[in-house]
């Protein structure tokens, strides 16, 4: 179904996943916290522009190879984009051994029964076409849970794992991501139905089907653990979900089975105002406390 040397090793390296796959709606707020301002750019091509840039430098930086960062999950824009004169994805695996995957849902629909679905996606199968000729190995896709509300999760992972069947019908590796909102009151409750909503569409699966798992670090260490080690999960990360670097590390290091693919915790600390040699001792200090993390479970 896809490239064996990737799948083995995004199923049992030792790393994590850099999730560099901002869309329109986050990357103004990413920029901000890069130290580039609404001001520096007056279109969103510009800023589309300064934020593939952003993410090129982390890339081509000598702190992201394949000895501690096993993927990247990159945005449709940066896909098509280049770095150094190759396709982005083909830099990723043939530079750094990194493999690429793809964030391809288009955001989220109203919030309905305490969650938030996946908006419709027409064109999924065009996209999908598109990212196996660029070679990516899987994809991304995001809904969120914002309350322990049995009818709204059950819809959440039921419509995940539909689509989630189509990219495996494309020869591409789902990431399932159910993202349980970190603040709300009753979220132990709602990963407890989570869970167990998962692993009943877990046990349905048919055949050779495997994906992949992305989920908010749990308020009870191990709650996903039968999960990580259900044969038709190839692998199970974790979103930092708004927590800082050091409490998603912690969180983290304390659940067996599970590494990082992190965002915000991955580019804290990094600005545009850094010389090169500040920002890869930066990048390196993030990427190691992650990696560490990863491995601790």
């Amino acid at each position: 179904m896809t490239n064996q040397t990737q799948s083995e090793l995004i199923g049992t390296g030792n790393g994590f996943i850099a999730a560099l796959d901002q869309s329109g709606g986050s990357t103004p707020k990413a920029l901000r916290l890069y130290g580039v301002n609404e001001d520096a750019y007056t279109s969103e091509e510009e800023m589309f522009g300064i934020i593939h840039d952003m993410r090129a430098r982390i890339i081509k930086s000598n702190a992201f190879n394949g000895e501690r960062v096993l993927g990247a999950i990159l945005f449709e824009r940066t896909m098509d984009g280049d770095i150094d004169g190759k396709p982005t994805a083909t830099y990723l695996w043939e530079d750094c051994q990194v493999v690429p995957f793809l964030k391809v849902d288009k955001g989220l629909a109203d919030e309905e029964n305490g969650v938030q679905i996946l908006k419709p996606m027409p064109d999924l199968g065009a996209l999908l076409d598109k990212a196996v000729s660029k070679g990516i190995y899987g994809t991304k896709m995001r809904s969120v849970i914002s309350a322990a509300s049995p009818e709204g999760i059950k819809a959440v992972v039921a419509q995940q794992f539909e689509i989630g069947k189509q990219i495996i019908a494309a020869g591409l590796m789902p990431i399932i991501e159910p993202e349980v909102t970190i603040s709300i009151a009753d979220k132990a409750q709602a990963e407890e139905m989570l869970m167990a909503e998962i692993k009943a569409q877990l046990d349905a699966l048919e055949g050779d089907q495997q994906v992949m798992l992305k989920l908010t670090l749990p308020e009870v260490a191990n709650t996903y653990k039968p999960l990580a080690d259900h044969p038709r999960v190839l692998r199970m990360v974790a979103l930092s979900g708004g927590y800082d670097r050091d409490e998603a590390n912690t969180r983290l290091a304390q659940n067996s089975g599970m590494i990082a693919s992190f965002s915000r915790a991955l580019t804290e600390g990094l600005s545009a105002q850094q010389d090169q040699s500040a920002f890869d001792a930066t990048l390196n200090t993030s990427v190691q406390s992650i990696y560490d993390a990863s491995v601790a479970g």
